[in-house]
């Protein structure tokens, strides 16, 4: 696709549409807009322009469909496979200034949101009226709403309560062409023809910019207590999960954490963090509920189980403080590993019971290959999260020996009845593996949805396929 540079005369539009001090054009400011947390990728935008309107987006992208110049939508930048990169320059549209809640519904049990709303003030927002807005990655405490619809985010909680794509009612969209589109209704129900709100979810940003959403709440739970259990053999932790749901248990988290996750979350937090010796992997669950009593014999019956499968001693951590220590170490693991490497971070995925068997594949792999990795992620829906550490390899085997290791766990993926993303997306990192686990007859489809909602191409193009 041949693209055009934006011109001074087109730039001048833009200020006309938003107003000067909202297009960005050079410094530091725009470089932001250049990287997102990806690898260590960058790609320089011409330019930044930051509406405050599904109007003003209106305008943006009616005319960059005339003159034929990319956009790529932008939330808080926290996405880890590339998808808020502008691989081919041209126009950043970045959503900071869509920051609202609209309207708290307690009677219907819904909220309306603008995209960059941060995820963690929605949840706060929420429970001050004892409602609940599930959905909470790693990075709730910066990532935007708009990208978490972009990439059907979960996180620790996806195992009792789903994922992003679970609680959305409705949305408003601009399409790349310029009009304004509501999706679906605010309704719990909704089979009126093709279902268009859940094919904008999950789908990056290429169909379409998200300038309002309407998300479904439940009520908060009173309560939640925290289980810390350390494992000999991390196979045998991967067992347990299965175990724990077999015996009659629903937790609202379950997460696998390697120790050098921890090691080196605590270190980059500089907090306090003992290693037990012979420690292969700590499985850290949690319960949530109205009835203490009764989460406690849960409780109870998950410690049964855990050491059953040859678990030492499990911690039980009642204090708000006590699950908050464990709960900041297991979130920044990511951030830390990131912090301390370059990494390569695959999220892979899996049916639950097939978990050991990946985790043994990806290991075998690391060895045969001769990389380390770091493995942790939302062990209770077998979503496990890869990080590749580069360490000292050279730049010919990082870039073109690793891709094939990478292909060879996307492969066991697919074998084990599972896929190459489970929340984070394919944008542009992934892209190469598609077809590890689409065939052509799924890519075509995929390409004549995108052709019809953007014939010219011109949305956050270079992302999925």
């Amino acid at each position: 696709m041949q693209y055009n540079k934006v011109t001074e005369t087109q730039i001048k539009a833009f200020q006309e549409i938003v107003g000067e001090p909202f297009v960005i054009l050079t410094g530091e400011e725009k470089a932001i807009y250049s990287k997102d947390y990806t690898e260590d990728l960058s790609f320089e935008p011409e330019v930044v322009i930051k509406p405050s309107s599904a109007q003003e987006i209106s305008q943006i992208l009616t005319l960059c469909n005339e003159w034929m110049i990319p956009v790529t939508p932008r939330g808080a930048g926290t996405g880890l496979s590339g998808g808020a990169l502008p691989v081919f320059g041209g126009v950043v549209i970045a959503m900071e200034r869509f920051n609202r809640i609209i309207n708290i519904d307690e009677n219907n049990f819904q909220v309306t949101v603008e995209p960059g709303v941060i995820n963690e003030e929605l949840q706060q927002a929420v429970k001050e009226k004892g409602l609940f807005y599930p959905p909470d990655p790693a990075s709730k405490g910066s990532c935007f709403l708009g990208g978490n619809i972009a990439h059907a985010s979960g996180g620790p909680r996806a195992l009792k309560y789903g994922t992003t794509r679970d609680y959305v009612l409705n949305l408003e969209v601009v399409l790349p062409t310029g009009e304004i589109i509501t999706t679906g209704a605010n309704t719990l129900k909704y089979s009126t023809g093709y279902n268009l709100t859940h094919l904008m979810i999950g789908s990056e940003g290429t169909l379409g910019i998200v300038t309002k959403i309407v998300f479904r709440l439940i009520p908060h739970p009173k309560h939640t207590l925290l289980l810390f259990a350390p494992f000999a053999s991390p196979e045998r932790a991967c067992e347990a999960v299965n175990g724990i749901f077999l015996a009659g248990a629903q937790p609202s988290a379950c997460e696998f954490i390697e120790p050098e996750g921890l090691r080196l979350s605590a270190e980059m937090l500089n907090i306090s963090f003992q290693i037990e010796e012979n420690v292969g992997a700590y499985l850290m669950i949690e319960v949530d509920g109205n009835d203490e009593n009764e989460m406690m014999l849960i409780c109870e019956k998950v410690s049964e189980v855990l050491y059953a499968f040859e678990s030492g001693e499990v911690l039980f951590a009642q204090t708000a403080e006590e699950k908050e220590y464990f709960w900041k170490l297991r979130r920044s693991i990511g951030e830390a590993t990131k912090f301390n490497n370059t990494y390569k971070e695959e999220d892979t995925v899996v049916p639950r019971a097939a978990l050991p068997e990946l985790f043994r594949t990806v290991k075998a792999i690391g060895k045969e290959y001769g990389f380390r990795t770091v493995c942790y992620g939302h062990a209770g829906d077998g979503n496990l999260h890869v990080n590749i550490l580069r360490d000292a390899l050279s730049d010919d085997y990082w870039n073109n020996v690793i891709p094939r290791a990478v292909v060879e766990i996307f492969t066991c993926c697919k074998q084990l009845n599972g896929t190459i993303s489970g929340e984070h997306g394919i944008g542009l990192v992934q892209k190469p593996y598609m077809n590890v686990v689409m065939s052509e007859v799924h890519l075509s489809l995929m390409r004549r949805i995108k052709f019809a909602f953007d014939p010219k191409q011109i949305l956050n193009p270079g992302k999925i396929m």
